[in-house]
Parts: structure tokens; C-alpha cells; sequence
């Protein structure tokens, strides 16, 4: 089998309607183009639920709920409670692992908290 080659969408979505149109399976699908099954299988469930949309990677792009925090404009008081409470839950976890964060963008730096000398 082949590894970690990246097929763009369009390259996945031509194996997934050769292997529908001609009826093939996975098996077969997977022999011919030197494939894994499961790769095949995972492209064309995602295809059949979502298209070509479905076919496109991920990696890399996920976001995570802390995001642009000090970008983020509250819309509402709720909104602004949630954000003031977010930084405060990441202010929290990062005490508890021993640091702390000076400064923003370019000029942010990680602080520890605990002298290296605790005898």
C-alpha cells in the first residue's frame, strides 16, 4: 500500500464514481489503485453524505474554542460573561501546569510560576 499521498478532492471523488459507476468494492478498489480499504471506505461514506465537501482535508484546520479570544467582540452580556469566564478557565490551567503568559502577539512570553530550586 501506498502511504501519506494527498489526493485533492477531485482526485478522491474520481475514485469514489469509478468505483460506483463500474461497481466495484472496496477490495477490488483497493488492489487496482494500491489503496486501503478503509481510506476508500471513510472517502466514499463522506462523499455519499456530503459530496465533494466531504472529500476535503481537514488537517490542520481545527480550531480551537480559545481562538481569537482577544479578537472576539461580545455581542451581548452573556456572550461577554462566556468570554471573561474562558480566560479565566485558561488563566486557571495554565497556573496549574506552572506558568504564565506575559505580553501578547510577537511579544508573548511563557513565565513558570515555581522556582526551580523547591528545596
Amino acid at each position: 500500500m501506498s502511504k501519506n499521498i494527498m489526493r485533492t478532492p477531485e482526485e478522491k471523488e474520481k475514485l469514489v464514481l469509478e468505483m460506483i459507476n463500474n461497481g466495484y468494492g472496496f477490495h477490488t478498489m483497493s488492489k487496482k489503485h494500491d489503496i486501503s480499504k478503509s481510506v476508500l471506505s471513510k472517502w466514499y461514506y463522506s462523499y455519499k453524505e456530503k459530496g465533494i465537501e466531504g472529500l476535503k482535508s481537514n488537517t490542520g484546520k481545527h480550531k480551537s474554542l480559545s481562538t481569537g479570544l482577544h479578537l472576539k467582540k461580545p455581542k451581548n452580556k452573556i456572550e461577554e460573561l462566556e468570554l471573561e469566564l474562558m480566560k479565566k478557565d485558561i488563566e486557571i490551567a495554565r497556573l496549574k501546569k506552572g506558568y504564565m503568559v506575559k505580553g501578547v502577539g510577537a511579544e508573548k512570553e511563557f513565565v513558570t510560576t515555581f522556582d526551580k530550586n523547591t528545596k
